[in-house]
């Protein structure tokens, strides 16, 4: 049994001992809420929750159903909360936008919310989001800022509150979208685990064009084998999506750490020369000669991703207009003004430029490809800088380079978004600050599960996830 208190017991340890009967989910589901009742309303990760009769009365029925023999799902019994761009029946889906601040409860589960029902989770409430999805720092004008456990004067990032909630005891797994980091950023910042999985690894039916492999949906968790827990409960074909993966999804809820020696990794020390703060560019120094005692066989390579930056931002930004459009034609004023300004620029593009902007989209991920049939990882740092100060929205400059916009920052994400091969963040170790970063792992594509078992043999040799946060 794990050390640590039950709030911060691993994911698969906590399900193996609910289905084993040695706790209850009854237990479980209160160390959760006590944690949420004492860390939450300093790190505001966790929102609009159900009562906590209601999630009490979910987990009593849990424990009923093992008590009948009843076959369980890969989560069963354990608390997550959903990102709140996802509708969850019962509870009002906000966007983090002030024009739907006062949003009816939704009358419907999301796609992935089904799912994780399905596979036994209860689902406690939202995770605070960048309004509209828009950057990789949550803050919104209904539920303000995300705090990290780490250090509450810095950001906790963005996807969601997930990694906040994750580094802070409040969730064992949690989920999230990336288009342009969000699942990677935050886990970073919080020393949590982020998997931006292959398009069509986890289906969704939101809005908008299911053709699309630019945002996708992914886990969040402490660990890699946690996150391939709540990736076996996600993953799976389904009917409304058009890019879904036949494979079955059971694969990621068995996985082990992988070998690390002899294990060839390409090295990038700013994914084409971008700029990196020197005490991170310090602490990846540090982490490849950790990951080369434990075996692996590093090579310094790049990638060209000379394009990548103009492929992304015209992608991202007819994405915007492509399910922005009404809201921002209809009422512009309710909406933060980054968000209207890349609906308006998606939609100002002509249809050659936007030929253009996926035409290079592809070649990217032909050069991807063809680097990693040569190494099983190709390795970035996950971030150029460590969480920034939670009165920011943006980060304006790093290393001397300043950026004129919120995206530039963090082309670190987006450049491998363009890929299109699924990314890992994992923790790579601390800043002389003290302050969290983390390794971005590029595998091969549709790889999540040696990706996944890559992640967990760096974090058995590091140690760097079994580390808490203190004084939250």
């Amino acid at each position: 049994m794990s050390e640590q208190p039950l709030h911060y017991w691993n994911a698969t340890d906590l399900a193996a001992a609910i289905r084993r009967r040695e706790l209850s989910a009854v237990e479980v589901m209160r160390a959760h809420l006590d944690r949420i009742e004492e860390v939450n309303p300093k790190v505001n990760s966790i929102v609009a929750p159900i009562p906590a009769s209601a999630a009490l009365a979910a987990a009593r029925e849990a424990d009923s159903a093992v008590a009948r023999g009843d076959e369980l799902g890969v989560l069963h019994g354990l608390p997550t909360a959903v990102k709140d761009l996802l509708d969850v029946r019962g509870l009002p889906t906000t966007y983090g936008s002030a024009a739907f601040a006062d949003a009816a409860p939704s009358t419907r589960d999301s796609l992935l919310v089904t799912r994780l029902r399905e596979a036994g989770a209860i689902v406690i409430g939202k995770t605070n989001t960048p309004e509209h999805g828009v950057g990789t720092l949550t803050f919104n004008p209904v539920y303000g800022v995300t705090r990290n456990p780490w250090n509450l004067a810095t950001h906790g990032g963005g996807s969601s509150g997930a990694a906040a909630a994750l580094a802070a005891g409040m969730l064992p797994v949690a989920d999230g979208s990336d288009s342009g980091g969000s699942l990677r950023y935050p886990s970073s910042f919080c020393n949590t685990v982020g998997l931006r999985t292959t398009a069509g690894r986890v289906p969704a039916d939101a809005p908008g064009s299911g053709w699309s492999p630019h945002s996708v949906l992914g886990p969040m968790a402490r660990n890699s084998l946690d996150a391939g827990l709540m990736l076996a409960a996600i993953a799976g074909p389904d009917i409304a999506a058009p890019l879904s993966i036949e494979d079955a999804p059971e694969v990621f809820a068995a996985l082990s750490p992988a070998r690390l020696d002899g294990v060839r990794i390409g090295w990038s020390k700013d994914a084409d020369g971008l700029p990196v703060d020197p005490e991170v560019r310090a602490a990846y120094a540090l982490a490849r000669t950790r990951l080369e005692a434990l075996g692996a066989v590093i090579e310094d390579v790049e990638i060209d991703f000379s394009d990548a930056d103009e492929a992304w931002e015209i992608v991202e930004m007819f994405g915007f207009f492509s399910f922005g459009w009404p809201g921002v034609e209809a009422t512009p004023e309710r909406y933060r003004p980054d968000f209207v300004r890349n609906v308006q620029q998606g939609g100002a593009y002509s249809a050659k430029e936007i030929a253009h902007g996926f035409a290079l989209r592809t070649e990217i991920y032909r050069r991807t490809a063809r680097l990693l049939r040569d190494y099983e990882l190709f390795v970035t740092p996950a971030t150029p800088v460590t969480a920034p100060p939670a009165d920011v929205e943006w980060v304006e400059e790093i290393d001397g380079v300043k950026f004129d916009r919120y995206f530039r920052w963090q082309r670190m994400a987006n450049r491998i978004t363009m890929t299109g091969h699924p990314a890992l963040v994992t923790p790579g170790g601390f800043t002389a600050s003290g302050m969290p970063f983390g390794l971005q792992l590029v595998g091969r594509m549709r790889a999540e599960a040696s990706l996944l078992a890559y992640g967990a043999a760096i974090e058995a040799g590091t140690g760097f996830t079994q580390l808490r946060p203190r004084d939250i």
